[in-house]
C-alpha cells in the first residue's frame, strides 16, 4: 500500500492511501495521522481489512504534501554506499556500512524549499531511498530485518560540503539545516514496490539530468542496513534512514556544481513518486 498525508506545516494533516487507480481515500476514521506510535503492523491490518470505495475521495488540488510519516525521532544516513558513486568519490568501496546522522529538524515535504543560507557556498543534492523503521529494532538478525521496516520513501538528502568537508570534517554539520531532508511523497510498504533492490533513480537540476542510477549499486542492502545498524543502536518506529546516492552529485563534478537561489531539482524513483523544490534564501522562506 501507499501512504500519504497533506496537511500545511504547522496543521493537522490529513492521512491518505492511495487506491488501485490513483486516488487518494481519506482514512482519518481509521487513524489520526499516519506517526511513530501509529505506524504498526496492527495499523496496516486494518487498512487493508478496509473496503477502500467506501471511503471519502480527498482533493489534493492545491494542497501541501507532507512527509508520509509524521516527525521522526532519529534521521540516519549511510554514506559511499554506491560503488559508483565511491568511484566518483575516488574513495575505496567501504567494507562496513558508514553510519551517520542528521538532524530531525531537516524533516521536511517532498516539495517544500531548498532553504539556502548566506554563508553556504556549495550547496549539494543527493537523491536517496529512504527506509522507514516501524516496529523497534536492537540486534536483529538479517534474515529478520524486514519485519521491522514500514516501508520505504523518496529522499533528497542536501548537503552543505564546504561546512562538511571543511569545517573539522564532522558531517553532520553538512547534513542538518532546516529543510535538508525532503521525504515522500508517499510511503510504500514493501511487498507493494516488489523488488526495491533494482529501482531507477533520477535526479535533474534546472532540467540537465545530473543522478542516474539504481539501487541495484547498492553496496550493502535494504535488510543488511537495518541489521547492521540495530547491532549499535535501537531503531525506533518512525526512524528514517537515508540509504546513499548514486553517482552524479555537483561535488563529483569537474568542475563542480553547486546549487544556487532559483534552481529546481527534481527527483524520483520507481515506485516511490517524485519530487520538486526549488532553492530559496532562507531568509524569504515562510516558516
Amino acid at each position: 500500500m501507499k501512504l500519504m498525508r497533506l496537511g500545511d506545516r504547522h496543521a493537522a494533516k490529513t492521512p491518505c492511501i492511495v487506491d488501485d487507480d490513483g486516488a487518494l481515500r481519506d482514512v482519518s476514521g481509521i487513524v489520526d495521522d499516519f506517526t511513530p506510535e501509529t505506524i504498526s503492523a496492527d495499523l496496516f491490518v486494518r487498512l487493508r481489512a478496509t473496503d477502500l470505495s467506501s471511503l471519502p475521495v480527498v482533493d489534493a488540488g492545491g494542497r501541501r504534501i507532507a512527509p508520509p510519516v509524521a516527525q521522526p525521532r532519529n534521521i540516519w544516513c549511510v554514506g559511499l554506499n554506491y560503488s559508483d558513486h565511491a568511484a566518483e568519490a575516488g574513495m575505496e568501496i567501504p567494507s562496513e556500512p558508514i553510519l551517520f546522522n542528521k538532524s530531525s529538524a531537516t524533516y521536511c515535504g517532498p516539495n517544500d524549499p531548498i532553504l539556502y543560507s548566506a554563508k553556504m557556498t556549495k550547496l549539494d543534492w543527493e537523491v536517496e531511498l529512504g527506509i522507514v523503521i516501524g516496529t523497534a529494532a536492537l540486534d536483529v538478525d538479517r534474515e529478520r530485518a524486514m519485519d521491522h521496516v514500514a516501508g520505504l520513501v523518496l529522499v533528497n538528502d542536501l548537503s552543505e560540503r564546504a561546512w562538511q568537508l571543511e569545517r573539522g570534517g564532522q558531517w553532520v554539520k553538512g547534513k542538518s539545516y532546516p529543510n535538508f531532508c525532503p521525504t515522500g511523497p508517499v510511503l510504500v510498504t514493501p511487498d507493494a514496490i516488489g523488488n526495491f533492490d533494482d529501482l531507477d533513480m533520477l535526479l535533474d537540476v534546472n532540467g540537465q539530468r545530473m543522478q542516474t542510477g539504481s539501487t541495484a549499486k547498492m553496496i550493502f542492502d535494504v535488510p543488511t542496513i537495518v541489521s547492521y545498524m540495530s547491532e549499535f543502536c535501537q531503531l525506533l518506529p518512525g526512524d528514517l534512514i537515508c540509504t546513499g546516492t548514486p553517482p552524479g552529485v555537483g561535488a563529483g563534478m569537474k568542475p563542480q556544481v553547486w546549487l544556487q537561489p532559483g534552481d529546481k531539482v527534481r527527483l524520483s524513483i520507481d515506485g516511490l513518486g517524485e519530487q520538486n523544490q526549488t532553492v530559496v534564501h532562507a531568509a524569504d522562506a515562510k516558516s
